[in-house]
C-alpha cells in the first residue's frame, strides 16, 4: 500500500540548545524552517496545531502554512487541528481555499473539536454548546465543501442564501480529515460525512484504537460510501541511538506533560511511566530502526496508510527537532516503507 509519513507540530515554545528561552516569534520562524527541511527530506505533509495559550506559539496555522507554501514544493500543508467549533466554517473554507491556490493544490484541513478550550471564551462561544457547535459547523462545512452555491439556515451559525465562496478550489473538493481522540460518536460522524479519519493517539498502545478503525470502515459501508484512508498521529523523537533519544526527549516531555496534566488532573509523569510509554505505548522515541518498527506496527494494527509524527514536545530545542526531522525523512521513512512492503 502507499505509505504517507508526515510531521505535526503545535509550535511549542522552546529553549535553544543552551536551555535559554526562545521567543514566540522565533518559534514561529523555526517552524517554517522545520517545514522546509521536511520538504527537502521527502516527507509527505506538515500539520500545524491551533492554540491560544502561552506555551504554544501558533494561533493562526493557516497564516504560517501560507508562509511555508512559498518555501516548499511538494509538502502537503494542513492543520493538527483546526478547532471548527470556535471558528466560522465560511472563513475556514475561504482561508484554506486561498492556501490551496497559493500552494498549487497542496492544502488540506483537519477538523476537530479541540482538546484545549481557550478559543471558546476568546471568540465568544459558550462551552455548554461544545457538542452542538461542532455538529452544526461541520454540517455547514461539509455542505460548502461538496456543493456550491449553498443555502443554509443556522441555529448557532449564520444563515446563507445561494452563497458561493472564492477562490474556488481548482481541483476540488478540498481535502478534509476529521480528527478523533477516542469517541465512537466522532468516528461515526467522520463516516457519515464520508471524510477520512485521523486518530489522535497521545498515549497507550496503538492497538487499543483498532476498534475505532474497524468501526469506521463498517460505518462507511453502512452509509454507502467507498473506503477512505485512516491515519494516526502520535508523539515521537528520533536520534542516532535509543539511549540518546530517550535522554534528550524525557525532560521536555515531562515539562509539557506536567503542565497539561496539572490542568486536567493527570498524574505527573515518572521515568517509569515514560519508559512504559516508549516501550509499549504509541510514542515513537528512539533510533531510526526503533522508530520505524513502532510506526510500521501501528500502521498495520490500524490498517492505516498515513502516520504523522508529532515532533514538538515542550521546550525541545529547534536544533534537536531539525536533526529528528532529518533522520525521520532520510532513514525512518525508507525503513517503514520497506517493512510495510513485506
Amino acid at each position: 500500500m502507499a505509505v504517507e509519513l508526515g510531521i505535526d507540530t503545535f509550535g511549542d515554545v522552546t529553549w535553544d540548545d543552551d536551555d535559554r528561552p526562545v521567543s514566540h516569534a522565533q518559534t514561529v520562524r523555526n517552524v517554517v524552517e522545520q517545514a522546509v527541511l521536511a520538504d527537502q527530506v521527502g516527507l509527505h505533509s506538515i500539520g500545524i496545531g491551533e492554540h491560544h495559550r502561552d506555551d504554544f506559539a501558533i494561533s493562526a496555522p493557516d497564516v504560517v502554512l501560507a508562509g511555508i507554501a512559498t518555501r516548499t514544493e511538494r509538502l502537503r500543508l494542513g492543520t493538527a487541528v483546526t478547532v471548527l467549533s470556535s471558528d466560522d466554517p465560511v472563513r475556514v473554507y475561504e482561508r484554506f481555499a486561498t492556501l490551496d491556490a497559493l500552494s498549487h493544490g497542496r492544502a488540506e484541513v483537519v477538523l476537530g473539536r479541540g482538546s484545549f478550550t481557550e478559543s471558546f471564551p476568546l471568540f465568544g462561544y459558550d462551552l455548554q454548546d461544545y457538542e452542538a457547535l461542532f455538529e452544526e459547523k461541520l454540517a455547514l462545512f461539509a455542505a460548502l465543501r461538496t456543493s456550491q452555491p449553498v443555502t443554509w439556515k443556522g441555529t448557532l451559525t449564520q444563515d446563507l442564501r445561494d452563497a458561493s465562496l472564492y477562490p474556488p478550489i481548482e481541483n476540488g473538493p478540498l481535502p478534509t480529515w476529521i480528527a478523533v481522540g477516542g469517541s465512537p460518536q466522532s468516528v461515526m460522524r467522520a463516516a457519515h460525512y464520508d471524510l477520512p479519519l485521523m486518530l489522535a493517539i497521545i498515549g497507550g498502545p496503538v492497538e487499543r484504537f483498532s476498534p475505532f478503525s474497524d468501526l469506521y470502515r463498517r460505518a462507511l459501508a453502512e452509509f454507502g460510501h467507498s473506503d477512505n484512508p485512516v491515519a494516526y498521529h502520535s508523539y515521537g523523537y528520533v536520534a542516532d541511538t535509543d539511549e540518546q533519544a530517550r535522554e534528550e526527549f524525557f525532560r521536555p516531555y515531562t515539562i509539557s506533560t506536567e503542565r497539561i496534566g496539572a490542568e486536567r488532573g493527570w498524574p505527573a509523569p515518572t521515568e517509569e511511566s515514560f519508559l512504559e510509554e516508549v516501550e509499549h505505548g504509541s510514542m515513537a522515541v528512539g533510533s531510526p530502526e526503533t522508530v520505524a518498527r513502532k510506526i510500521a506496527a501501528g500502521m498495520r494494527a490500524l490498517g492505516a496508510s498515513r502516520f504523522d509524527l508529532k515532533i514538538s514536545t515542550g521546550p525541545l530545542s529547534h536544533g534537536k527537532l531539525m536533526r529528528s526531522i532529518e533522520l525521520y525523512g532520510t532513514r525512518v521513512a525508507p525503513l517503514v516503507r520497506d517493512m510495510l512492503a513485506d
